[in-house]
């Protein structure tokens, strides 16, 4: 008989545990270390001799079930078992459907028909579109009001600076706060700070120190909401759907970022207001969409909060014990640094050879036209391929990639192609590395697994183009870009070799997110 075990928010996470015949005289089995509030239960009434069962494994306050019977619902310490006409105790919960009284498992919705997951979508794309407009919009308002440069670019950098200064306590916060209310907080914030930037520019007022703060606060208040939202989503999605719901959280992401900066820079042409205006009202539709997401988006916290250095450390001491994970990390910093030199590279050879500044943004559009095909189709690679070939595999596609780009800086076509196709295996790359985080984490841990993530990833993107500048100007692009291909080619044949990458974190589909730090439950125990 199988079951699908549910998470005390009412999705199911997809855990398929297959009960054994009882066999007369066979030993009762504990229950899995840590599961409060579970209860052992014989196999089939009125056969002696017939072991209790535990229910599944690493999943805490599980309900059991008889041999006839459907599981009670999950999460919920203490439930008794039911008979075999009895419908699930989930039953009337948000989020829930009573499961029928049969073998079979009830078939999973199509993630279009997830109410809970297309709001949390939603919401989340609407915030990050507000957020990729005024990241243009900024510095094209105080370039334009001012004349400056250098003010316009004060004003990104405090935009950005919070990509690294927010992660590491926004993941505690994360974790340890109500995500959906964070995600509330973080949208009304962001919506009330563009009020206040569309007053001041209407007033006739260009004040570079209130645009600094404003433009700092936004960036915080978008980090938290990001981070929220990511560990929300195994909340509202089941395991087996979790590759296709973070494939989507890939496309939009790579959506709003192609749609954001022509509808930040072409707002600021119609009237230097209008951007932070249309935040607005994308903000607070982004708050409504989340009000109708039912159920809890993370398990109960027990126990008072540690201080905040000390569950930072706890996240980094959990990261450091994970080798796969450590591993792909590492390769994604070096990556992320050769990139971004590349693109610097790339600029520079075309104007070597007297290009135009358009040739660079049809260069660039492309790979960003590349990665979101890449990250509408990373959902079926990651359903086909093991984490570990498709983390090899993309190491290699790249490196593949860039070794030509050095032959191609005077052929602009072929240079859009090699750029198309390295964002194609990003959106990939991302994708695999998104459920990579959400299988190895545990919710209590979620939060801070992905602000580390993204501080590797944005610190690295921030070298980049400073290390390639260096390099530009003691020689030529054509000679920079194969420095770089060397590099990506070095970098894969470490991964090729490294030990962290020899064996997948889950050997077996089944596999579910651990209970505790570097542990991991598999169906049947």
């Amino acid at each position: 008989m199988t079951e699908e075990t549910r998470d005390g928010s009412g999705s199911a996470v997809g855990t398929v545990t297959e009960v054994p015949e009882p066999t007369p005289g066979s030993t009762p089995e504990r229950a899995s270390a840590g599961r409060p509030g579970t209860a052992p239960e014989s196999a089939s009434a009125g056969r002696p001799g017939t072991a209790p069962e535990s229910a599944s494994a690493g999943r805490p306050g599980t309900a059991p079930e008889s041999a006839s019977a459907e599981s009670a619902s999950a999460g919920r310490p203490g439930t008794a078992p039911e008979s075999a006409s009895a419908e699930s105790a989930s039953a009337g919960r948000p989020g829930t459907a009573p499961e029928p009284a049969s073998a079979e498992s009830a078939p999973l919705l199509p993630l279009r028909r997830n109410r809970d997951f297309t709001l949390l979508w939603g919401g989340a794309g609407l915030s990050l579109l507000a957020g990729r407009a005024t990241a243009v919009a900024y510095p094209l308002t105080v370039l334009w009001a001012t004349g400056s440069p250098g003010d316009a670019g004060l004003v990104g950098t405090a935009l950005l600076l919070p990509m690294l200064l927010m992660q590491l306590p926004g993941g505690v916060l994360v974790d340890r706060y109500d995500r959906r209310r964070i995600m509330i907080g973080a949208g009304l914030g962001q919506a009330l700070i563009a009020v206040v930037v569309t007053a001041l520019l209407l007033s006739g007022r260009t004040w570079l120190w209130a645009l600094l703060a404003a433009a700092f606060a936004e960036g915080a208040l978008g980090v938290l909401h990001q981070l929220a939202e990511r560990a929300a989503v195994p909340a509202v999605v089941p395991r087996e759907q979790l590759p296709a719901a973070l494939t989507g959280n890939e496309a939009r992401t790579r959506g709003a970022a192609i749609a954001g900066q022509p509808l930040g820079s072409g707002l600021v042409a119609l009237g230097a207001s209008l951007p932070y205006a249309a935040a607005a009202v994308s903000q607070l539709a982004s708050v409504i969409c989340l009000f109708g997401v039912r159920g809890k988006l993370q398990q109960e916290r027990t126990g008072p909060p540690a201080r905040l250095g000390t569950e930072i450390r706890e996240g980094l001491v959990w990261m450091w014990r994970q080798p796969f994970l450590r591993a792909v990390m590492t390769a994604v910093a070096v990556t992320n640094i050769l990139f971004q030199g590349l693109n610097l590279a790339v600029m520079a050879g075309i104007q070597e050879r007297h290009g135009t500044p358009f040739e660079v943004g049809l260069v660039l559009s492309l790979s960003g036209a590349g990665g979101l095909v890449g990250a509408i189709t990373g959902g079926w690679w990651n359903t086909r391929f093991p984490l570990r070939t498709l983390v090899l595999g993309g190491l290699l596609a790249w490196t593949a990639f860039m070794v030509p780009v050095a032959a191609a800086l005077n052929t602009p076509v072929l240079l859009g192609a090699l750029f198309a196709a390295s964002g194609y295996v990003g959106g990939v790359f991302n994708v695999a590395g998104g459920v990579l985080l959400v299988r190895a984490a545990p919710d209590q841990l979620r939060g801070r697994a992905n602000s580390l993530a993204n501080l590797v990833g944005s610190g690295a993107m921030a070298a980049g183009p400073v290390a390639a500048g260096f390099l530009l100007e003691s020689t030529d692009a054509l000679r920079t870009a194969l420095a770089l291909s060397a590099v990506m080619a070095l970098t894969a044949l470490v991964a090729l070799a490294s030990p962290g990458l020899r064996k997948a974190p889950f050997p077996e589909p089944g596999d579910t997110p651990a209970d505790g730090p570097g542990k991991t439950s598999r169906k049947g125990r």
